[in-house]
């Protein structure tokens, strides 16, 4: 348990009888609202008393706090809890209080107030008797103006004590130090309450706060800084009155805040499922983003913060295809129908290719290549690369250009199987390339092929006469750059009913 150790400026103590009777008073005195005393220590160059440590400093400390924000039932709180324990107090050993005022409460960590500065007379430290320093009488603004004009100010009386509540009280409302508003130093302010005699010199119950606080309680400050201490009513009263114009409410702050955390859980349930669906829509658009740049499969993997080895595939099918007389339409075209007619035609294709087990490596320029049977191994990826080559021949020639409406696109499509190396390039916008003989051996037979035919390799065409119901039709040896002569063919068509014809 954190304790504070509180020294006094004695540096020798004799301890009489009723010393000691009072230090086994305190011990005994047990109250939520009181200060627990822990012990003292008389010995020599430590004079000290020892009581329970608040870690949320006085009560003064918390209101003249700007950020922190109180509300009523947070004000309510501390004044129940003041009440509470000055009743206690006064029926106690004790009697009175005697020096009463916001910085002899302190708060716990649970917002309680816990009330301390009385007894233990014989280890506090003397006030000083100078009456010309400042801090002898900001001491005095929470006394009572009769305790005020007796020779003797060091006593108190339960009356006394209602008085400072009262003053207390007007600081837990407005939230301002006593006498705040008035600009007078505190020896005037002093003065003025012990010297006014027809009209009592109290602080300013006009504020901004005041429009939301509840009149009963305003009317109850006013009886407690009576300036007639008879006036005054006793703290079983100030209890009573405060559970009448709270409508007997729970007052304890620790249970207003567990009602209002339930209040806000509720709430908070209905705002995280909102901001849930929220989250999950956004994630879907952001992989289906990802998923567009990249294959699923390693999208994941790099989602996840896992590097990417490369793979070599033993067998693979790459399309390839482009615009024939692609740079005499550029030259006759500006920019931006160049871009359009590219984002028409490729988004057509974009949808089409969804429908086939293919990935889409890239677009550059006109070229469009794609392939199957990786990342996702598939035995059929000839079949899924034929099927797609011939949609997307059917959507070119019903293809319209914007802006040439009576031109027809001409494109070229060529198609090879054979092992390839696949992987992730670059850090910033990586991509998934491939590498190898197929690939070029694929760009080959695109750039040797005719305008809306499918040319295909033989190790293409070989693959392919595994699954029947392709019209295949032989083209002769091609000369290809770089790799000699090879037999290629056409690819005409798709007859689900019939057998191969080649």
């Amino acid at each position: 348990m954190l304790v504070s150790v509180c020294y006094s400026n004695i540096h020798s103590i004799k301890l009489t009888k009723e010393d000691l009777v009072e230090l086994v008073k305190m011990k005994e005195l047990q109250h939520d609202n009181l200060l627990p005393f822990l012990g003292a220590c008389s010995d020599d160059d430590k004079i000290c008393y020892i009581v329970k440590y608040c870690s949320r400093g006085s009560l003064q400390d918390v209101l003249n706090d700007g950020d922190k924000k109180l509300d009523w039932s947070f004000k309510l709180s501390f004044v129940m809890d003041i009440v509470k324990g000055m009743s206690y107090l006064h029926k106690s050993f004790f009697q009175f209080h005697g020096k009463l005022n916001s910085n002899n409460c302190l708060v716990d960590n649970r917002w309680v107030i816990k009330i301390t500065g009385f007894g233990l007379r014989a280890f506090r430290t003397p006030t000083t008797a100078d009456e010309t320093h400042e801090e002898f009488y900001k001491e005095l603004l929470w006394t009572a103006p009769e305790i005020l004009r007796s020779s003797i100010k060091h006593l108190g009386s339960q009356k006394g004590d209602v008085y400072s509540f009262g003053i207390i009280c007007h600081e837990i409302v407005f939230r301002l130090y006593p006498y705040q508003e008035t600009g007078l130093s505190v020896k005037e302010i002093v003065e003025k309450i012990m010297f006014s005699v027809d009209v009592s010199f109290r602080p300013s119950m006009i504020s901004n706060e005041s429009k939301s606080v509840i009149p009963s309680m305003l009317e109850l400050i006013q009886k407690c800084w009576h300036e007639i201490p008879a006036e005054r009513p006793p703290f079983e009263h100030v209890s009573k009155l405060l559970l009448k114009f709270t409508n007997k409410t729970n007052t304890n702050i620790v249970d207003s805040m567990l009602e209002k955390l339930e209040k806000y859980a509720n709430e908070l349930e209905i705002i995280v499922e909102q901001r849930t669906e929220e989250l999950v829509d956004e994630k879907r658009k952001t992989d289906l983003l990802l998923h567009s740049m990249l294959p699923p499969f390693i999208a994941e993997e790099l989602k996840a913060g896992r590097k990417v080895e490369p793979k070599m595939y033993q067998n693979a099918t790459v399309y390839f295809s482009d615009i024939v007389g692609f740079t005499t339409l550029s030259s006759q075209s500006t920019p931006m129908q160049i871009v359009d007619l590219l984002n028409d035609l490729y988004g057509a294709f974009d949808d089409t290719i969804s429908r086939h087990n293919v990935y889409k490596v890239e677009t550059i320029g006109d070229a469009y290549m794609v392939v199957s049977g990786l990342p996702q191994v598939t035995e059929r990826h000839v079949v899924e690369i034929c099927n797609m080559a011939l949609d997307l021949l059917g959507i070119v020639k019903t293809f319209k250009i914007r802006h040439r409406p009576e031109m027809t696109l001409m494109l070229r499509i060529g198609i090879h199987s054979g092992p390839c190396a696949a992987g992730v390039v670059g850090h910033t916008m990586p991509r998934y390339c491939l590498f190898g003989d197929t690939v070029n051996t694929a760009s080959r037979m695109e750039s040797t092929g005719e305008a809306l035919k499918i040319h295909l390799s033989t190790p293409a065409r070989d693959q392919l006469l595994q699954f029947p119901g392709y019209v295949i039709e032989l083209r002769g040896r091609t000369e290809l750059k770089g790799k000699g002569t090879m037999v290629t063919y056409w690819l005409l068509m798709k007859e689900l009913n019939e057998p191969n014809i080649h």
